[in-house]
């Protein structure tokens, strides 16, 4: 694994300008966070799979709800039953991971730089970008 030590002046100087366009800011992804249920502090920090999952639990909660709603006007307290069941579990799985991801964000960018960092670093000293890390 290469470090900033193995630059020469020039080199560290690139890497800090190529730095400051790629990291990611743990101020913004905080701000992200607010709007949680979407997922945005996750696209951000590019962890595409999982704000995908944390999206699908947001729109599953809307439809509960407005299935909810449709049922209690028509009366089917099976279906009013099973909305209020699947509202109530994809809201507090949601809330939870929101939770949770407000003590993750910190760590989620701390690697997100660090994987940045060690990108740049391989191109600029002409690795190839797949090589395999150990």
């Amino acid at each position: 694994m290469l470090s900033r030590h193995d630059l020469s002046t020039k080199e560290l100087l690139l890497l800090q300008s190529e730095l400051r366009s790629h990291e990611k800011s743990a101020g913004v992804a905080y701000l992200l966070l607010i709007g949680g249920h979407l997922g945005a502090h996750r696209f951000y920090l590019k962890r595409t799979g999982t704000a995908i999952v944390q999206l699908i639990l947001f729109l599953i909660a809307v439809v509960m709800y407005a299935a909810l709603v449709i049922f209690v006007e028509t009366d089917l307290d099976v279906l009013t039953g099973l909305s209020v069941i699947g509202l109530i579990l994809s809201s507090l799985a949601l809330t939870i991971w929101i939770i949770v991801d407000l003590f993750l964000i910190s760590k989620m960018v701390r690697e997100y730089n660090a994987k940045v960092e060690q990108d740049l670093l391989m191109q600029i000293k002409g690795f190839p970008q797949n090589m395999p890390t150990f």
